[in-house]
């Protein structure tokens, strides 16, 4: 199918034949958009719509008062229905968000409701240079010619053009002799791991989608992966591939009418981002492992992220206020930097960077000559073509833009430091002077725009702003820094990284603006939440949690250095969500609402994830804050200074010690093995068909015997993992040797498992036999080596790559998962070893373990915090924070019980709201609670037997894990029900 002279030809023959089995098996939509169903319509409003239209004709034949009268009243019964419906149709509709609903139409719903959900992105109008467009291939047009416009050379100053124009005449060869491992030919596991990877975006031009190719069969996968390598071997591009169809993205909180408000997003050939992924995941791997990128460049790299450039420029403004020191930062924004990116330089950086052969050559192909057409519903605007820039939309698109940006920040002073991530640029200089810190900025500026002017970058002088960090007392001028000969204002708060940075760093300014922006998504919440006929509770909790909460949760290691009554601020929105979930009375303790909805308070959430963070850097000694944070500066300077927020390294001290983690070493992060490299990993799969609950153990055992008669010619060795309160141990069995050893109290049974293994290879490459099979009774360890991927356990990768040693020695390595427990000699054995190792120094903990160390110690402050609420209804009912199992119960029911578990409700403590007195019981005279009402009250004694067989029932056992459905049956015969 693909072996045709010209590989054009081939690429259409596989599109083709993709298209072709697609139409068989997969139905079409017609492409048109629906019409709007309005599904408050029923029968009833048909006829009382019907009647309307009746009397509107007959009054406006026969104007009488009667008709009038009559059409009036018609009209009247007409929207009472209309009202009465719609309010229906969204209660039902609302009602359907369920826990046992799909997340994908979930989100869907709430998307709807929100009104956010759009069927496709259309422009209706547009302003083009002040003539008036509305026909849609007017529109399309003038935005392709706005979107190429912006990647002609005539978008770029003349000083840059003349300079491209002669660089442009240099040659690059990336042809060479050097045989470089990175262009070898793709294998079929790269092929299966970049399909794993592939999310399902829109199709391109050639309509193929991502779940197409999914479903391929096995012989179709290796076609495709034919057609691949010839594209890669024979240096050539398909030209299809060089086509897209732009979407216009209108930019939020810009004018819709102005062609240059709109983002262009390419949607290019599935088939083509198939390949490109393979491509981008070696040409990532060959940067990271030669170092060629900047360790202060954050965006879009494993195991980096905002936070990182957010931590450096915190710690350094603290280290500055409390050394006495001035500090300024910039912040610079680029104009249209994705589209603007210089092609031929982007080819010039990788040339210096030694890349030759294959893959450079792809990336080049892969730039040139790039078309596109903008798509407005279904109407398509002529060819454009893209003669600069990166486009948006496509895999290699974020390397190939970082790979330029690199540079950038190469030629700074050496007391001004920087940080990056993708284009998002900002530098910084402290000192006790000021003229000093200017100098030092001014020089930064000159050569940052010098190299903006020589790679085709434009610096925007209207979004470029510094700000002065200080806390020195006194009135002290603000710096004057130029910035083409255009002073860069001097702001008092810049957002960076979605962090506000005011010049006091209390970030009062960044938590006001957060609560704003949750508040308003609350209101979602308080759609949803309806006590009669909302959403169920966990849904809401999932909704919370992702709209609000990881809002909250963004920058909290940042911001929570803040003072505590400015970190108050923020409280109230998370109670108010937790409130609404659950459905608890709004007098309902803060302490009750963190167990009923298993959810802790924000300071607890703060440490959980500052904690993480730490230990994430501690086990990477290569992350640019690695020394500032493990070892931070000016301790003594802190300690004399209480006044004077500490840096986040101090910070964690103190925390650290709180939970007795100090002297924790984290297991370094291990590189993943090249994505060139195989990784077959040979599974014996004789024991997993049976059920091991309905299995006996000697019918195990005489597999087991079958299996090794079978398997004679291979030495068997076992592996094994044991975890207990204040053990953990691993061990390896052989045919003449044991070795078992004690790990870290901290670490999990898993990475026992997976080190037993581990510590067996090491062995078995010591052996002169060639052939073994490692026998393990934990299948998540054999799953983990088949699905390894770069997020793997540090231990199970140093088996991939150990496997691979061991393989290109020539050893027949496989793994077998066998029961435990089942008289297996080899597992009993091993088992017996591991339950009694011996302790080893130093071992250092997986960073996984830690975080579920970190967990459990919050875990156990938390309960700590929960136990001294003695006089806490709820407590009296849950002592513990794990809270409740979930309830299938309607909405309305659900929140009564929430509201009787907590003991707030409306007939008991509505009086707190209204300033009024408690209320009694009238017959008791005493104070009105769910406990009395449910076990003390003699008026209701009888009742109590009748529903609970007990006239006086323990509150535990009625509202406890298993609550019965007779309480609401209870409290409807006593007139309470509605009053809850």
């Amino acid at each position: 199918m693909v072996q045709t002279n010209d590989i054009d030809t081939a690429t259409e023959i596989v599109t083709r034949h993709i298209l072709s089995a697609a139409d068989r098996t997969i139905p079409k939509t017609s492409g048109k958009f629906p019409k709007q169903w309005k599904p408050w319509w029923d029968d009833r409003y048909a006829e009382a719509n019907k009647n309307l239209n009746r009397a509107w004709n007959r009054f406006r034949r026969y104007p009488t008062t009667n008709n009038y009268v009559t059409f009036k009243e018609a009209k009247a019964v007409a929207r009472r229905i209309k009202r009465q419906n719609k309010r229906n149709t969204f209660q039902n509709y609302v009602s359907t968000i369920q826990n046992n609903t799909p997340s994908k139409f979930m989100w869907e719903k709430v998307r709807k409701i929100l009104g956010t959900y759009k069927i496709g992105h259309s422009v209706s109008i547009l302003n083009n240079n002040g003539q008036i467009l509305s026909e849609l291939k007017d529109i399309a047009n003038a935005l392709g010619e706005s979107f190429a416009k912006i990647s002609n050379d005539e978008s770029y100053p003349q000083t840059f053009r003349t300079y491209k124009m002669n660089e442009e005449r240099k040659l690059l060869t990336f042809r060479s002799s050097t045989r470089k491992v990175y262009n070898t030919p793709f294998t079929f596991e790269e092929l299966k791991i970049a399909l794993d990877k592939s999310r399902p975006t829109s199709p391109g031009p050639d309509k193929i989608h991502y779940t197409m190719i999914k479903n391929l069969s096995e012989n179709s996968m290796r076609t495709l992966l034919l057609l691949y390598n010839r594209i890669w071997l024979e240096e050539c591009f398909p030209v299809a591939w060089r086509e897209a169809v732009v979407i216009p993205i209108p930019k939020p909180g810009k004018d819709p009418q102005v062609p240059n408000n709109y983002r262009p997003i390419a949607l290019t050939s599935c088939l083509c981002k198939l390949m490109e992924r393979m491509v981008n995941s070696r040409l990532v791997h060959c940067l990271e492992e030669s170092g060629f990128l900047s360790k202060f460049q954050s965006g879009f790299r494993h195991g980096r992220g905002t936070i990182d450039n957010v931590l450096q420029l915190e710690t350094a403004i603290r280290d500055a206020y409390v050394t006495k020191k001035h500090l300024v930062s910039v912040f610079f924004d680029m104009d249209k930097a994705y589209d603007r990116t210089w092609r031929y330089g982007i080819l010039k950086d990788m040339y210096n960077m030694g890349f030759r052969g294959k893959l450079p050559i792809f990336i080049k192909n892969f730039l040139m000559t790039r078309t596109f057409q903008v798509r407005i519903g279904d109407i398509l605007s002529q060819k454009f073509q893209q003669y600069e820039g990166v486009p948006q939309g496509s895999v290699l698109s974020v390397i190939l833009f970082i790979i330029k940006l690199n540079g950038i920040i190469n030629h700074l002073p050496q007391y001004v430091h920087s940080s990056l991530y993708v284009d998002d640029l900002q530098i910084y200089c402290a000192s006790v002077n000021m003229s000093f810190i200017e100098r030092q900025l001014q020089t930064a500026v000159r050569n940052i725009t010098c190299w903006a002017n020589k790679n085709g970058f434009i610096i925007s002088n209207q979004k470029t702003n510094c700000v002065h960090f200080c806390k020195i007392r006194g009135i002290h001028p603000h710096p004057e820094i130029f910035l083409k000969d255009t002073p860069i204002p001097v702001v008092s708060e810049a957002k960076f990284l979605g962090i506000i940075f005011d010049e006091k760093l209390t970030f009062k300014p960044h938590i006001l603006n957060l609560k704003q922006k949750c508040v308003k998504t609350l209101n979602l919440l308080k759609i949803l939440s309806n006590t009669s006929w909302g959403a169920d509770f966990q849904s809401l909790l999932k909704i919370y949690k992702s709209l609000i909460l990881s809002k909250l949760d963004y920058g909290c290691m940042i911001y929570g250095s803040a003072s505590k009554s400015v970190l108050q601020i923020l409280d109230p929105v998370h109670h108010l969500g937790l409130r609404l979930a659950s459905g608890a009375f709004r007098t309902s303790p803060v302490h009750s609402l963190y167990v009923i909805c298993g959810v802790p308070c924000l300071q607890f959430r703060r440490q959980t994830l500052s904690l993480k963070y730490y230990f994430r850097i501690k086990g990477d000694s290569e992350h640019p804050m690695y020394d500032r944070v493990l070892h931070p500066l000016f301790g003594t300077f802190y300690s004399n200074k209480k006044s004077y927020a500490p840096s986040f390294g101090h910070r964690m001290r103190f925390l650290i010690q709180d939970i007795d983690m100090e002297n924790v070493d984290i297991l370094a992060k291990e590189e993943e093995t090249p994505p060139w490299t195989e990784r077959n990993i040979a599974v014996i799969d004789d024991f997993s068909k049976q059920i091991k609950s309905l299995t006996p153990d000697s019918v195990y055992l005489q597999l087991f015997y079958s299996h090794r008669q079978q398997f004679s010619t291979y030495e068997a060795v076992f592996t094994d993992g044991s975890k207990t309160v204040n053990h953990v141990g691993s061990a390896v069995v052989f045919n003449h040797l044991t070795i078992a050893e004690k790990l870290h109290d901290y670490c999990s049974v898993f990475t026992a498992e997976i080190y037993a293994i581990l510590k067996a290879l090491h062995t078995i490459e010591l052996q002169d036999i060639k052939k073994w099979i490692i026998y393990t009774d934990s299948k998540s360890s054999v799953e983990a080596l088949l699905y390894s991927s770069r997020d793997s356990h540090p231990f199970v990768i140093q088996c991939i790559k150990r496997i691979y040693i061991l393989k290109t020695n020539g050893h027949d390595i496989n793994f077998c998962w066998i029961p435990g427990h089942v008289g297996i000699r080899g597992n009993e054995q091993v088992d017996r070893a591991a339950k009694t190792s011996v302790n080893k120094e130093n071992f250092s903990v997986p960073l996984n373990d830690v975080n579920q160390t970190i967990k459990s110690f919050i875990h156990k402050k938390w309960q700590g915090q929960w136990d001294s609420q003695v006089h806490n209804k709820l407590h009296c009912i849950q002592p513990s924070i794990k809270g409740f199992k979930h309830t299938n119960f309607h909405r309305n029911i659900a929140v009564k019980l929430t509201r009787l578990r907590i003991g707030h409700t409306y007939f008991t403590h509505n009086h707190l709201l209204k300033g009024e007195p408690p209320p009694k019981c009238a017959s008791c005279d005493t104070i009105l609670s769910i406990k009395h009402i449910f076990s003390e009250c003699p008026n209701y004694s009888n009742f109590r037997i009748k529903y609970f067989n007990n006239p006086s029932p323990d509150l535990t056992d009625l509202l406890g894990d298993a609550p019965s459905f007779k309480l609401f049956y209870f409290l409807t015969d006593i007139g309470l029900f509605h009053l809850v």
